[in-house]
C-alpha cells in the first residue's frame, strides 16, 4: 500500500512511475485520489480569484489562453494525432502537441489512443466514457480519475513513438502546464511593477490565466464525450449516440459536430453543411493557405450537400 502511494505521487511529475503496477490491476471505477489531487486543486486553486480580484487584462489573457489551446485540443490532439486528418511538418507537430499539453489533458500520445479506443468500442461497455453504459458524470470526467485509466495504450499509437520528443512530452505531462502557470505568474509581477495601472498581478493572472482557464477548458472539452452523446440531432444512423450539438460546436471551435464525426472520422472538417460553423477547420484552412499543415482530407462529394 505504501509502495502504490509512493508511485500515485511520482506520477506528478513522470506519468509512466511503477507502470508495471498499473498494469497489473484492477482497477476499473476506483478513483486513485493521491494521483489526482493536483487535479482536485486545480478546480480549488479557481477560488483564488476571491482574494486575486479580476482586471481586464487577467481576464482576456484567459480568453486567449482558452482558444489557443482549444485548438490545439482539436485541431492536433483530435483531428491530427487521433485520426491523421491533415500532415504538418515536424517542428510545428511539436509545437501544438506542447500548446495542447499546457492544457493540462495528459500528454497526445495518451490522449490519441484514449481517443481511438474510443471509436473502436464506441457506446460499448468497453467504452470507458460512455454515457449511455457508465453514466453522465462517469463519461465526463469520473473515467479520468481511475488507475484503470491512466496507462497510455501505446497499443494504438504506435505510430507516434518513433518521436522521441513526443514521447518525452507524454511521459512528463505536467513540465509543460507546471512553466505556463509559472511563467504567467512572472508575467503578472512584470505588470503591477511596469503598468500598475493596468491593475493585475502575479497571483490574478496565475488564477485567470492558468487556474479558470484550464478548468473551463478541461470541462468544455469532455463535454463531447458525455454531453454530446446525449443532446442533440442526429443526421446520420451510426451505431452509437453521438449527436450534434451546435451550442458545444461553438464553445470547442467545431466539435459539437460529433454525430458528423463519427459517421466520417477522418475528415478534417466536422461541420458537413456550410452553417455548421467548425472554427477548428477554418483555421486549418488558413494554416494550409499559410504552408503550415497539407494535405487536409476532405469530406466526399456524397456528404458536402443533401
Amino acid at each position: 500500500m505504501v509502495k502504490e502511494y509512493i508511485y500515485a505521487f511520482l506520477r506528478w511529475i513522470d506519468s509512466e512511475a511503477g507502470m508495471e503496477n498499473l498494469q497489473s490491476g484492477g482497477f476499473e471505477k476506483t478513483v486513485d485520489w493521491p494521483r489526482i489531487l493536483p487535479f482536485v486543486l486545480l478546480h480549488l486553486a479557481c477560488l483564488g480569484v476571491i482574494w486575486v480580484g479580476w482586471s481586464p487584462v487577467a481576464v482576456w489573457t484567459a480568453v486567449v489562453l482558452y482558444l489557443l489551446r482549444m485548438f490545439a485540443i482539436t485541431g492536433f490532439y483530435h483531428r491530427y494525432f487521433s485520426h491523421k486528418a491533415f500532415k504538418t511538418g515536424r517542428g510545428w507537430q511539436f509545437a501544438f502537441a506542447v500548446i495542447g499539453n499546457a492544457s493540462a489533458q495528459r500528454g497526445p500520445l495518451w490522449w490519441a489512443g484514449h481517443h481511438r479506443h474510443h471509436h473502436r468500442f464506441v457506446d460499448t461497455e468497453k467504452d470507458v466514457h460512455s454515457p449511455s453504459q457508465h453514466g453522465f458524470w462517469w463519461s465526463h470526467m469520473g473515467w479520468l480519475t481511475s488507475r484503470a485509466n491512466f496507462v497510455t495504450p501505446y497499443r494504438y499509437v504506435q505510430e507516434w513513438t518513433r518521436f522521441p520528443e513526443l514521447v518525452w512530452l507524454n511521459r512528463f505531462d505536467t513540465a509543460v502546464p507546471i512553466l505556463l502557470a509559472t511563467g504567467l505568474y512572472v508575467f503578472g509581477a512584470l505588470l503591477k511593477r511596469a503598468a500598475p495601472e493596468l491593475g493585475t498581478s502575479g497571483g490574478q493572472m496565475v488564477v485567470w490565466g492558468f487556474f479558470i482557464s484550464t478548468v473551463v477548458l478541461f470541462h468544455a472539452t469532455c463535454t463531447i464525450n458525455s454531453l454530446d452523446h446525449m443532446v442533440g440531432t442526429r443526421r446520420f444512423d451510426t451505431p452509437d449516440t453521438s449527436r450534434n450539438n451546435a451550442l458545444l460546436a461553438l464553445i470547442t471551435l467545431g466539435e459539437g459536430w460529433h454525430n458528423n464525426h463519427h459517421y466520417f472520422a477522418v475528415s478534417a472538417r466536422q461541420g458537413f453543411r456550410w452553417w455548421e460553423i467548425d472554427i477548428t477547420y477554418i483555421l486549418l484552412k488558413l494554416m494550409e493557405r499559410a504552408g503550415i499543415v497539407r494535405d487536409l482530407r476532405p469530406l466526399p462529394e456524397r456528404l458536402r450537400s443533401g
